[in-house]
């Protein structure tokens, strides 16, 4: 089992700039939970996400020397991969790659075809630097476009991926829309198809829907999930504002009631969900 906390997520449509060491001091405190990856910021334009304009300079105040967690920086084109490709400290450069071409294009101002041809040279870049690419197909479960969606689609998709290396696949419910009925399907195929891949769920909820969703994506195979302290955040580019993150404290609870060790220090993240209280508190 494993448990990716993304503060990125949490922070990146935050109006009201986080100060970077306030940023710096939580994740060093996400650091201490024993997660297996920190999604902890990225390398796109700061006019795109201006809340995260200054990850270097937190990456650059970040204690790993006594943390087996990895980081992860999210990055939006080649350019921003060369430049996290740089950092030794980041061992996975995330790319989102949309299932859906009208969103593909809002959120990276490229084509499905660009952006596969991006993900190859992503894919030699990572493989030169001795960094792992991990692959987001957004709109994994549906989109609002009317654009084409089934596990069919995500199986060519990924097909495309596997002949590249790619070993990270990590569906993404971009807006919420997932239901049990659409998260079942894709996981069983594609577990079963591809087995040198490892998929990962990265879904958005509402408070209501969470446990039906995780529950979904558990019992068809799924053992890498996503999720961001308090359940904020979401996708920027795609909101909706009753629609957040996976909590991770519910996907803890889950995960306990089903006998499944997350191999997490508790207090760790007690303090951590008190101290997002505080980072993210009056909104």
């Amino acid at each position: 089992m494993k448990l990716i906390e993304c503060p990125r997520d949490a922070m990146q449509g935050w109006t009201d700039f986080i100060p970077t060491e306030t940023k710096t001091a939580y994740l060093n405190q996400l650091l201490r939970v024993g997660f297996d990856t920190l999604d902890f910021g990225s390398f796109v334009s700061p006019k795109a996400i201006p809340q995260l304009r200054d990850t270097a300079e937190v990456l650059a105040g970040l204690d790993l020397s006594t943390t087996k967690t990895k980081l992860l920086a999210i990055v939006a084109n080649l350019r921003g991969a060369e430049t996290a490709a740089g950092y030794p400290e980041i061992r996975y450069l995330g790319f989102p790659l949309s299932v859906s071409e009208t969103f593909q294009q809002r959120n990276t101002n490229k084509s499905i075809a660009e952006a596969l041809e991006e993900v190859a040279r992503m894919q030699e870049l990572c493989q030169q630097r001795g960094k792992e690419l991990v692959v987001y197909l957004s709109m994994g479960f549906g989109n609002p476009y009317g654009d084409p969606w089934n596990p069919e689609v995500l199986g060519d998709f990924t097909r495309r991926l596997d002949a590249l290396g790619i070993g990270i696949v990590a569906l993404s419910d971009t807006i919420g829309a997932s239901t049990p009925e659409t998260i079942v399907p894709p996981f069983r195929e594609l577990t079963a198809a591809f087995p040198r891949i490892e998929f990962g769920a990265h879904l958005h909820t509402t408070p209501q829907s969470w446990r039906e969703k995780v529950e979904a994506a558990f019992s068809a195979g799924c053992r890498r999930f996503d999720g961001a302290l308090g359940g904020i955040g979401g996708c920027p580019m795609a909101a909706d504002e009753l629609t957040g993150n996976m909590a991770t404290e519910n996907l803890v609870l889950y995960l306990q009631e089903q006998g499944v060790p997350t191999g997490l220090d508790m207090p760790a993240l007690a303090e951590a969900r008190r101290m997002s209280a505080a980072v993210f508190a009056g909104h």
